[in-house]
């Protein structure tokens, strides 16, 4: 058996998310059939992490086992000769055969997109958040390092998850202002992250950037002591998850 790490980018505008499921079309379910074309049996992918309905991907991860070997070099531009355009397998590469892309990540990046045009920016209408709102961008980013370090994120995960384990660790909420772009993108990097937590943490930055929040009820939300300071939600089409991260990614 070949245990293959396989790199991805996607537009999961019309995807129900990068996880199969039985009632709508993911991400997995079209690279597990192209996987049955190339190697003419099923194969089941395991995907580093899932992505809500409409989140894209620059470099999302997953593996699979096969039952015969294929230069890695060679699958990609197979799988990608199969896929629709939206999705596209960057690399490919041999790892051990107990890897798991899930298990063995030890931390991710994510990157959030607001259009600060007055006007929305068409041809960036699916890839972020359009707000022209005025925002203190000072009070903005001093609130984005209250999220540095390690915390209990219980607050900043929606409902419908069945994690137990809230405590994760964020080496980096950092947002930058392009001017001449008119874009505002906050990149994130931690051990993991809990259910559209990216999302609900975007929300609330930008409603301390509005003036509608304090720093102080920030804090208080990370102890639990807040919740009505969390959020909202920011739209799933602002968010990209730029690279899973390994400690080994070759076997």
């Amino acid at each position: 058996m070949q245990n293959t790490l396989l790199w991805i980018s996607y537009d999961g505008t019309a995807y129900s998310g990068f996880q199969i499921q039985a009632n709508a079309l993911a991400i997995q379910e079209e690279l597990e059939k192209a996987l049955a074309v190339i190697y003419k049996q099923p194969l089941r992918i395991n995907g580093a992490g899932r992505t809500d309905a409409g989140v894209h991907a620059r470099g999302q991860a997953a593996n699979f086992l096969a039952p015969f070997k294929i230069d890695p070099d060679k699958l990609s531009y197979a799988l990608n000769s199969l896929l629709p355009d939206a999705i596209v397998v960057t690399g490919a590469e041999k790892v051990a055969e107990d890897f798991h892309a899930r298990f063995d990540a030890v931390g991710k990046k994510y990157s959030y997109t607001i259009d600060r045009a007055a006007q929305p920016q068409v041809l960036r209408r699916l890839y972020s958040w359009h707000l022209p709102d005025p925002l203190d961008l000072d009070a903005l980013k001093a609130a984005a390092g209250l999220f540095v370090g390690e915390h209990d994120f219980a607050a900043f995960q929606s409902a419908g998850s069945s994690v137990t384990d809230t405590i994760r660790t964020l080496y980096k909420v950092e947002p930058r202002l392009d001017p001449s772009e008119q874009l505002l993108t906050i990149c994130f990097e931690g051990s993991g992250f809990l259910y559209r937590m990216v999302r609900l943490i975007t929300g609330t930055l930008i409603r301390v950037g509005k003036g509608t929040l304090e720093p102080e009820q920030v804090e208080a939300a990370l102890k639990g002591m807040a919740k009505n300071a969390v959020g909202p939600t920011a739209p799933a089409r602002g968010l990209c998850l730029e690279r899973v991260i390994y400690r080994i990614q070759s076997g």
